[in-house]
């Protein structure tokens, strides 16, 4: 890559920029306009934001997987800055809840760490996971991201040192989280995965989310910019109808769907 690529790919890599770019594209393209309502026979999907972004980074996403017919909700951990372990126990707790509420198993869709933290979790409850989406997660290494996204989270751990609840701490470096879960997604999935990744991803080097047990895709958008890339959208269509087609009794996803208590 050229000095003059490498820039651009930099810029590309600002939320902002990529929101800039990113959103236009995708209204605009067939891939975003095209609907089929009976498509996602009301399969639910569960949605995992990257490290540092909330359940609004996934926003168009669930509105696109509305409008096909799947069932999408949030993972509402915050902004995913927590200790793996903690975030991993939330999200098992939302996935049985949506599941449940869904009638059968979900897709678990995750875009950077929240892509690791859903193969965490379909290695733990396999059974109530339909599939696995993987977008730019670096799931070979856990702390192979680029260096100034792991200083972050270093500093995020001192911070939880001094007394700030809620965030990363030493032992999901180098202690018993960091084994346990290192140990966990090593393990070979049991459920139908698919990782996309792209070269010009500046944050996690394409080698890390080149998942060996996933059907694994490569696109050409940045890393913060993956979610709103239309040529993600195209590839993902089929491969999530697929999912939904053994699903019946087909529930529209406007069908009202109870909420457990677990849920709310």
């Amino acid at each position: 890559m050229g000095v003059v690529e490498a820039t651009r790919a930099v810029a590309r890599e600002q939320v902002l920029v990529a929101m800039a770019l990113g959103i236009p594209s995708l209204l605009a393209d067939q891939a975003w306009r095209a609907t089929d309502p009976d498509e996602g026979r009301g399969l639910g999907v569960l949605l995992v934001p990257g490290f540092g972004f909330g359940d609004w980074s996934l926003r168009l996403t669930a509105t696109w997987l509305r409008k096909r017919g799947y069932a999408p909700t949030g993972a509402r951990i915050g902004m995913n800055v927590g200790c793996t372990s903690e975030l991993v126990d939330r999200l098992e707790r939302r996935l049985e809840a949506h599941a449940e509420a869904t009638g059968g198993p979900v897709v678990l869709f995750g875009q950077s760490r929240g892509g690791g933290l859903a193969r965490l979790l379909s290695v733990r409850r396999p059974e109530l996971v339909r599939g696995l989406v993987m977008l730019a997660s670096p799931v070979l290494d856990q702390l192979g991201a680029h260096p100034s996204v792991v200083r972050v989270a270093r500093t995020l751990a001192r911070l939880s040192r001094a007394g700030i609840p809620g965030l990363l701490n030493e032992d999901c470096f180098a202690g018993a989280c960091y084994n346990t879960n290192s140990t966990a997604m090593a393990k070979p999935l049991t459920v139908p995965a698919i990782a996309v990744f792209s070269r010009n991803d500046l944050i996690a080097p394409w080698q890390l989310c080149a998942d060996p047990c996933a059907d694994c895709v490569e696109v050409s958008s940045s890393h913060t910019g993956m979610g709103l890339d239309p040529e993600v959208y195209r590839l993902l269509a089929p491969r999530l109808a697929e999912w939904a087609r053994d699903r019946e009794p087909a529930r529209s996803a406007s069908t009202p769907i109870p909420v457990t208590a677990a849920a709310r």
